[in-house]
């Protein structure tokens, strides 16, 4: 009852070809060749300014406090909706419970 059925493969119909013949090939090391030195660099340095410095802690700072004021609003979003819930369903709780009682 719970044996499993082994598919048999069918004959092969129609033309069927003979493998390919893989013949061996010979495999030849090479000594590597010597990384060349890297060149020296031609690109500028950065040069922070303290205008430049005052002007990234000014943006980072300005980042700081959009992102905090963002995830404060969803967090008291969340607070808020929570408690409207809780509050329908303390109503819903009474109203069902003084309807009961009146029956």
């Amino acid at each position: 009852m719970l044996r499993p059925k082994i598919p048999t493969m069918p004959a092969p119909t129609g033309l069927v070809t003979p493998p390919a013949v893989i013949e061996p090939t010979t495999v030849v090391q090479h000594q590597p060749t010597p990384a060349p030195a890297p060149a020296a660099s031609t690109r500028p340095t950065v040069q922070l300014t303290p205008g430049a410095v005052l002007a990234l802690v000014g943006a980072g700072t300005a980042v700081v406090l959009v992102v905090g004021a963002v995830l404060v609003s969803m967090l008291l979003a969340v607070a808020v909706t929570g408690a409207s819930v809780a509050v329908c369903a303390v109503v819903l709780r009474s109203l069902l419970a003084s309807d009961a009682k009146r029956r």
